[in-house]
């Protein structure tokens, strides 16, 4: 099955879970997590009501069951395994069989879905619409997702840049990833997530204002130099990596120098809503 990342969506502040088939052009929905948001007596063990559901509709010959695909999604613990998914059409067939009130509001937030992707795929832009509004639904401030979209344009800058160069997405493309983070933060990817607690989380989404800036400032400051420099082997993209890094490295130690306060941080997204609601139940106090 041809994919494209899995992408968390967000029903009435609850998550699910996505899969895009670049092939059929088709979204394929978590069932568990459709069945999380539908079904009452399943927001504590989603999972058990499915294979409850899953015998019944098998015993009744439905097509639902046999039409699931297991496709690899992330899970709570941060690892992937494969999850009951349907695609549009067989999700529709599913709320018929989960009496719920939010079954039509459902139906229309899946249209909505599935029309954004066609939209986005004739109007790039209207995907950073969305991604805007996601992350805003997810408690994001509007200074960290303007900051998190500009992000997004200039590492698509320099992976653009990587592929005139003919280098390839996957093994290469991370290891001058960290390189880049490595020289201006003093972690790789791996590290970095690891000094913030994550595990399949993406790294950026846990960065904090300062961090982004700064990674921006090293990925802009390689695909600068790459135009440049015009590297033709792999070391030399190795070279501008670092090059493009350290300037990043440079502007962290001398904002550090500056205010005395660490720009590295141990700070993920989960922790920084958890302060954001403390401060504002102590605003409310007063």
């Amino acid at each position: 099955m041809a994919e494209e990342k899995t992408q968390i969506r967000v029903f009435e502040e609850q998550k699910v879970r996505t899969v895009w088939n670049v092939k059929e052009e088709e979204w394929y929905f978590s069932v568990v997590d459709v069945c999380k948001v539908l079904a009452e007596s399943a927001s504590k063990d989603p999972g058990a009501y499915w294979r409850k559901l899953k015998q019944r509709l098998k015993a009744e010959g439905s097509e639902v069951v046999t039409n699931c695909h297991g496709l690899k999604l992330p899970a709570s613990d941060g690892k992937f395994y494969k999850t009951d998914c349907l695609d549009t059409e067989g999700i529709f067939r599913l709320i018929q069989s989960i009496p719920s009130p939010k079954a039509e509001p459902f139906k229309m937030w899946m249209a909505q879905v599935a029309k954004e992707r066609l939209d986005e795929m004739q109007d790039p832009e209207q995907g950073i619409h969305r991604a805007l509004a996601e992350y805003k639904a997810l408690g994001y401030s509007d200074n960290w997702i303007n900051q998190r979209l500009k992000s997004i344009e200039i590492r698509k800058d320099l992976t653009d840049e990587w592929k005139k160069h003919g280098l390839k997405e996957g093994v290469q493309f991370a290891t001058l990833t960290d390189i880049i983070y490595k020289a201006w933060a003093g972690k790789t990817a791996k590290q970095y997530k690891e000094y913030k607690g994550l595990k399949k989380e993406n790294l950026r989404d846990n960065m904090t204002n300062q961090e982004l800036v700064l990674n921006m400032l090293a990925e802009m400051a390689t695909t600068d130099i790459s135009k440049a420099r015009n590297p033709q082997s792999f070391s030399e993209h190795e070279d501008t990596a670092r090059r493009g890094g350290n300037i990043a490295k440079e502007a962290r130690e001398k904002l550090e120098l500056e205010t005395g306060k660490k720009i590295v941080s141990p700070l993920n997204a989960k922790d920084y809503f958890e302060q954001q609601q403390i401060e504002d139940k102590g605003d409310k106090r007063e």
